[in-house]
C-alpha cells in the first residue's frame, strides 16, 4: 500500500489488532507494515514512533465503552454500566493494563470517559474531591480485578514464545500450589468442595459482587453527607 493511501485511522486500528494478537512485545513497525500491506517506513508518515502509536491505540479503545446518561438511567445504573464496560474493554485489550506501567496515556477517548464518570458521581450527590475519590475508587477496583487475567495472557504468551508448553507449566504450578494450600485449613475446606476446580480459580460473579459492594459503600457514604444525616 503506497504511503499516500494509508490513513492514521487504518494504522491505529491495525495496531490495536496486532496488540491484541501479539501483545506489547509483538508490536513493531515491520509487523505492522506487513499487516497493512505497506512498507514499514510508510507508517512513519503518520505516527512518530512505536510509543506514539501505543498512545494513539491506547486512547482509541476507550471509545468502545458506552457512556450512559446518569440523569436518564440513574447514577447507580450508570456507574454499573460504565464499570462493566471498562472491565470488558480492558479484558479485550490486556496489553493496555500492562502499558499503564510504561506510558502516560491521554487523549479525547479517555477524557470523554473520565468526564462522564465524574458526571455520574456528581449526579449521585458527590461534589468536588468526593466525586474524584468515588470515580477513582471504582476505576481502581476494575483495574485490580482485570489485572490477574491480563497478567496471565502476558505470561502465557511469554512462555509460549520461549518454546515451552505454557498450559502444561501453568497446570503443573496450580497442582503444586494446591498441595501447599492443603496445609491451611480454610483453603483446604474450600478446595475440598465440589465447586473447587483449582487453587487459583475465583468464585463466579466475583467482579459483579465486588462492584455492587463498593457501590453499596458509596451509597452509604452519601447518606452521611446529606444535611439531614445528623438528625437521622
Amino acid at each position: 500500500m503506497p504511503r499516500d493511501t494509508l490513513t492514521k485511522e487504518q494504522i491505529v486500528r491495525t495496531a490495536i489488532e496486532l496488540l491484541d494478537d501479539e501483545g506489547l512485545d509483538g508490536l513493531n513497525m515491520r509487523s505492522l507494515g506487513k499487516r497493512l500491506g505497506a512498507a514499514a517506513t510508510a507508517v512513519y508518515w503518520h505516527v512518530k514512533n512505536k510509543d506514539d502509536l501505543i498512545l494513539l491505540a491506547g486512547d482509541r479503545v476507550w471509545d468502545e465503552i458506552d457512556l450512559p446518561d446518569p440523569d436518564a438511567a440513574g447514577w447507580r445504573a450508570a456507574a454499573t454500566a460504565m464499570a462493566t464496560g471498562l472491565h470488558a474493554m480492558l479484558s479485550r485489550h490486556p496489553w493496555l493494563v500492562q502499558a499503564f506501567g510504561a506510558h502516560l496515556f491521554h487523549g479525547p477517548g479517555k477524557a470523554r470517559h473520565d468526564d462522564r464518570s465524574l458526571a455520574v458521581y456528581e449526579a449521585a450527590g458527590f461534589t468536588g474531591e468526593q466525586a474524584d475519590c468515588a470515580a477513582a475508587a471504582v476505576f481502581t477496583f476494575v483495574l485490580g480485578d482485570v489485572l490477574g487475567a491480563s497478567a496471565m495472557v502476558s505470561l502465557t504468551r511469554r512462555l509460549s514464545r520461549d518454546g515451552a508448553d505454557a498450559e502444561a507449566l501453568i497446570a503443573d504450578t496450580m497442582v503444586r500450589a494446591r498441595e501447599v494450600a492443603m496445609d491451611f485449613p480454610r483453603l483446604r475446606a474450600r478446595l475440598e468442595t465440589p465447586m473447587a476446580i483449582d487453587y487459583a480459580a475465583a468464585p463466579g460473579r466475583t467482579f459483579e459482587y465486588g462492584l455492587q459492594a463498593l457501590l453499596d459503600g458509596l451509597e452509604g457514604r452519601l447518606a452521611g453527607l446529606r444535611p439531614d444525616a445528623s438528625r437521622a
